[in-house]
């Protein structure tokens, strides 16, 4: 039996690219959805909708009445979504604000949405790379943006809820995540402009995967605060990755090698704790790369 049939589930941030296919996921496996939105949209279909905003401690007590697992989705997703003064606090306020609500009321179990962005890397105003491959959660960061900087503090914020109330909590690393035919073209772009993917290390996420491994969050027999990062396997780019690196990190240290199109993150973690690998990747073929 499905353990999420039945089972009420706040989703924030319910009506944006990932709370969209993470709703009607969720309902589809017969979870009773809350969805939580500072908008209104047409293709959101929960069992209960709500209009609020996720700093208010009146909507998010309103909104988890009778909640026993808690997705939290919503944030200002780029550092240009608003002025820094905004993407920072709307982010940050409203983690904690779900988080502690949550935790205080005995929930057990929290997703919430990091980014790749936690490291401090794909935005960064200097020229940073990862410091090394595979990239993995314990890579030291280098935040030089204040929408980094937010993600960075969400992770924070689960930990202490963790340790304040119990509240077990899995913050995922996001990369860019889309639909196939967005992450096509994204590819499309990369295929012209290789480089490009080398400081998201030529990493995506289909929003199907998202919802799925969203799923394998919320159920898996785990304990604590934990961060993962959390991608398809292979990259975004028609190109073998040993080639990819040789011509774009040459000098970055690298563990080990990776066999074809294999993307240059450990996804062990992930693999390992929840279960999760990626249905739906990019079809790609495997071409030569100038070096």
């Amino acid at each position: 039996m499905n353990e999420l049939n039945g089972r009420r589930v706040l989703v924030t941030g319910a009506a944006g690219r990932i709370g969209l296919v993470a709703v009607e996921h969720l309902s589809e496996l017969g979870a009773k959805v809350t969805a939580l939105s500072n908008v209104e949209h047409p293709d959101l279909k929960a069992d209960r909708v709500l209009i609020g905003d996720t700093r208010s401690e009146a909507d998010v007590a309103r909104a988890l009445q009778g909640v026993e697992y808690v997705v939290h989705l919503a944030a200002l997703p780029h550092p240009s979504a608003g002025s820094p003064y905004d993407v920072y606090t709307i982010n940050v306020v409203s983690t904690f604000n779900v988080l502690a609500q949550a935790g205080a009321l005995g929930i057990d179990r929290a997703v919430i949405a990091s980014s790749i962005n936690a490291t401090g890397v794909p935005f960064n105003p200097h020229e940073i790379r990862p410091a090394y491959f595979p990239w993995d959660e314990k890579a030291p960061s280098d935040v030089g943006d204040w929408y980094s900087l937010s993600k960075q503090n969400d992770e924070n914020t689960a930990r202490m809820a963790w340790r304040r109330w119990g509240i077990d909590v899995v913050s995922f690393r996001f990369p860019h995540v889309n639909s196939a035919e967005a992450l096509q073209r994204m590819s499309d772009h990369v295929r012209e402009h290789p480089g490009s993917g080398l400081r998201e290390a030529w990493t995506y996420l289909d929003t199907r995967d998202s919802a799925y491994a969203v799923e394998l969050a919320l159920t898996a027999p785990l304990s604590g605060a934990h961060t993962f990062f959390v991608a398809a396997g292979t990259s975004s780019a028609p190109y073998a990755t040993e080639d990819l690196l040789d011509r774009f990190a040459p000098d970055v240290p690298r563990a080990r090698r990776f066999v074809g199109r294999e993307v240059p993150i450990d996804l062990t973690a992930v693999r390992t704790v929840l279960g999760f690998q990626a249905r739906h990747e990019l079809d790609l073929p495997t071409l030569p790369l100038e070096l």
